[in-house]
């Protein structure tokens, strides 16, 4: 594991200029290059985490008004095209948001965000573009099934979506989709069995586990065999090792929940009882299962998958921060080795803690305190990499760009997110904080201010090498700015509501139990406020990322960060093949401020000095 792997040709660079030309189609939609596909995945993933966040605002505006159709001219709309999720008032006003139709927007909203958003985007999307270029490749190992992993993927957000147009509207049933409600939802005489949102979700997700582990493989190739001359493994930058991590994440735990997936099609759809109990009653009748499944199974099956998922759209944020603080602090990445090696020791335990998901089904004392042990040991390795990246600040040159703003805030966002997980580890607080909003404010903690500030780090870090511009440094500041304010006004206030006992499935914010929760109903209003706030916010980078396409400041070179991993020595944008020249490398990820070199970044590919042809012969010393 020394070397670096060799397998494709060291002037495999040369081939940027004698390809033939593909067609608009070839070329821009059913493309086999990488850095298309990267992009391909980018849009479509942005694109579902607004769908995402969207629907949140609706379930904020009900949970701040219940009872009150959504305003102007947005729920007449709404109720016409999504007659089940909307109705009357009790004035006959359209557009107020149903208690069903909060629990189909809150099992939407889940499964949006996470499997068609953040990891695409996190995973997929800055995994194909930056992955190759930082490794050296010419391009994914596997081009067709690059290609491939994109369009299940494509076809799995058609399904999903399709599923609102459904009678009786999408999923009901969270985005866990626990039997045995998940398989008696959505059914029954006047039911189609397979037109139905139930059973289109699982259709969906099924596509979309398909194209995960398609791309995981190529990443794991890729990785392996196409690095460049001289990249050997202690030279990969820590984004390449967190990618790597995540792809086989991906690859182990995902086919689980794609085989329980099919599980419980098969229950929905065609009779059998996986997942099933036996003498299921039914509104007062037995159901017509034979019986003999478990439903506890499937939640075995899910979070086995789950929370191996949580890591999944951690480390590769952790990876684009790490790369932007190495850049902007212009010194290297403090304790490199022991963030690798905490990266593989967070991997193999995220598959030993699944079960503190399910303290609340009754398990023994001897099996919660394995998963308590579990569950406090993966916080070491996650300690390890949050203070390896506080160090990499200490006596750094910093340079507060708009990608090193969201950057560090990733930091203490995720220590939040981290520090309030450590009591749900634990069974006896778990089961007074289960499922209360304590829950929804530390996983996105983790997720929102965490996760999704680094993926927008990455966006402002590398959309000058994809696009040739740069994004406005102005705008970059006032999305910062506002969007960290806002963001905190959304999720703080949770951990309060959840120490009282609010309950994150009460569709009316917690009115229904008024006596007992009054002193922090008003924080529902101050949240939702903040949520319509973020949304207004995220305008100003929708705008900022398409206008700096065709406006924006050129950059004033292929490096205009001063970086030294190998993206940087690619053409602007990339073309065919990645590289004008072959690429050999000669050190680590992160020469930042050499003592003695002539500037304060000493690319992966430029040469030792001594390996460089001498200006004159040097006259030797007399004896």
């Amino acid at each position: 594991m020394a070397t670096a792997a060799t397998t494709h040709s060291p002037d495999h660079g040369h081939g940027h200029d004698d390809h033939h030309d593909l067609g608009f189609w070839q070329k821009y939609v059913f493309s086999q290059d990488h850095k298309v596909i990267g992009i391909q995945y980018g849009i479509t993933g942005l694109a579902f985490l607004f769908l995402g966040f969207c629907l949140m605002m609706l379930m904020r505006w009900q949970l701040a008004h219940p009872g009150l159709p959504v305003p102007s001219f947005l729920g007449p709309m709404l109720q016409k095209v999504f007659p089940a999720i909307f109705a009357n008032d009790q004035n006959g006003h359209p557009g107020m948001l149903t208690a069903d139709g909060y629990n189909i927007l809150g099992a939407m909203h889940g499964t949006i965000m996470v499997f068609f958003g953040v990891v695409p985007v996190a995973v997929a999307a800055f995994g194909n573009y930056v992955m190759p270029l930082q490794v050296g490749a010419p391009d994914m190992a596997f081009p067709k099934l690059n290609m491939a992993s994109y369009w299940t993927f494509f076809v799995s957000c058609v399904i999903m979506l399709s599923s609102f147009f459904v009678a009786g509207g999408p999923a009901k049933s969270g985005w866990t989709s626990y039997p045995p409600l998940s398989v008696i939802s959505d059914s029954g005489p006047n039911v189609h069995p397979f037109f139905n949102g139930q059973t289109i979700w699982l259709l969906g997700m099924v596509f979309n586990i398909t194209g995960s582990l398609l791309g995981s493989i190529n990443t794991i190739a890729t990785c392996i065999q196409l690095r460049a001359p001289g990249m050997t493994w202690m030279r990969l930058p820590f984004f390449c090792w967190t990618q790597l991590v995540t792809a086989f994440l991906l690859l182990l735990a995902f086919p689980p929940l794609e085989a329980a997936g099919f599980m419980q099609l098969m229950d929905r759809a065609f009779g059998t009882s996986f997942f099933i109990p036996t003498g299921l009653m039914v509104g007062g009748h037995l159901t017509h299962w034979s019986g003999g499944g478990s439903p506890l199974l499937w939640q075995h099956l899910f979070w086995f998958l789950a929370h191996p998922e949580v890591y999944v759209l951690i480390l590769p944020a952790i990876g684009i921060v790490g790369e932007v603080i190495a850049n902007n602090t212009r010194k290297p990445l403090y304790g490199y080795k022991a963030m690798v090696g905490a990266i593989f020791v967070l991997g193999f335990l995220s598959f030993v803690v699944w079960a503190h998901h399910m303290y609340m089904t009754g398990m023994g004392a001897k099996v919660s305190s394995f998963f308590q042990t579990t569950t406090v040991m993966i916080s070491i390795p996650s300690v390890i990499l949050v203070t390896a990246l506080l160090l990499s600040l200490w006596g750094g040159a910093i340079r507060f760009t708009v990608p090193m703003l969201f950057a560090t805030t990733f930091l203490p966002m995720f220590g939040i997110g981290g520090l309030t997980g450590i009591p749900l580890a634990f069974n006896s607080t778990d089961l007074y904080l289960h499922d209360t909003y304590y829950v929804i404010g530390h996983f996105h903690y983790v997720v929102a201010p965490g996760t999704i500030f680094a993926l927008f780090a990455g966006v402002y870090y590398w959309y000058p090498k994809a696009c040739g511009r740069m994004m406005n440094d102005t705008l970059g500041k006032l999305h910062f700015w506002f969007s960290i304010v806002f963001i905190n006004g959304i999720f703080f206030p949770m951990f309060i509501q959840g120490i009282a006992g609010v309950h994150r499935r009460w569709y009316d914010g917690g009115v229904s139990y008024e006596q007992i929760i009054k002193p922090v109903l008003h924080w529902n209003n101050f949240m939702s406020a903040s949520a319509f706030l973020l949304g207004a916010t995220q305008l100003i980078f929708i705008f900022n990322f398409f206008y700096s396409i065709f406006r924006g400041r050129k950059v004033p070179n292929d490096n205009p960060w001063d970086a030294t991993t190998l993206e940087w020595d690619t053409p602007t944008p990339p073309g065919h093949g990645n590289f004008t020249k072959p690429i050999t490398v000669y050190r680590g990820p992160y020469e930042y401020s050499v003592p003695g070199a002539d500037k304060d970044f000493t690319p992966q590919s430029e040469p030792p000095k001594s390996d460089k042809p001498a200006a004159a012969p040097t006259p030797a010393l007399a004896h």
